[in-house]
């Protein structure tokens, strides 16, 4: 795992970072050392707050069943670390670089960045983190030791999201992974109107 305490200088600031997100841009790297690039997803995808939202059939069980524990921040450098693995596994390209880690961890410390987590039996199972501003959530990543924890974390931010008002859940790109959830495409122009709504609005996430 990193440290909580690197002094790496970044070429990129937290204030750069936030300000990208506000005009639709988001930080990946090319490579685990490579320099941070912005990007621009068109389409852009979101997840809807609304009844829009679909739980599959799978982790809807999985939540009845229980047995685990939903934890805000508790091990946040831990979750980001662990994103950053499971991004290595199976392909070249390593969106998430050592830089990206540093610099989200400073995001976190100055109160931006965040982490839901699921525990069981005392261990962190899976997670995800993305930056809350305003009244949007901008998703970055998810990991899942145990079997469907990062959905179960997402089902989490999604209920947590909802009970403190925030309008958007920005997903960038379209996976998978999320399309199960009720993921919605929308042209940029589009996405960019949402999201100047939900600057207009404060919302606290923690």
């Amino acid at each position: 795992m990193r440290n909580n305490n690197s002094t790496q200088r970044l070429s990129v600031t937290p204030a750069q970072v936030l300000l990208a997100y506000r005009h639709g841009l988001f930080p990946m790297s090319r490579g685990r050392r490579g320099s941070i690039e912005w990007f621009m997803a068109d389409p852009r995808t979101i997840l809807p707050l609304d009844d829009r939202f679909r739980i599959p059939r799978t982790v809807k069980r999985l939540l009845r069943r229980g047995g685990f524990d939903i934890r805000i921040n508790h091990s946040f450098a831990e979750v980001i670390d662990a994103c950053a693995r499971h991004a290595t596994v199976g392909s070249d390209e390593v969106w998430l670089s050592d830089e990206m880690i540093d610099l989200y961890l400073e995001l976190h410390a100055l109160g931006h960045a965040h982490s839901v987590e699921v525990w069981i039996d005392g261990a962190l199972a899976g997670g995800l983190y993305g930056v809350a501003m305003r009244a949007a959530f901008f998703g970055e990543s998810m990991f899942s030791r145990s079997p469907s924890a990062s959905q179960i974390a997402l089902v989490a931010l999604v209920e947590r999201l909802r009970e403190r008002g925030f309008q958007l859940l920005d997903a960038q790109m379209r996976t998978p992974h999320i399309a199960r959830f009720g993921a919605v495409d929308m042209p940029h122009d589009e996405y960019l109107a949402r999201l100047a709504i939900a600057m207009m609005e404060e919302r606290a996430f923690v």
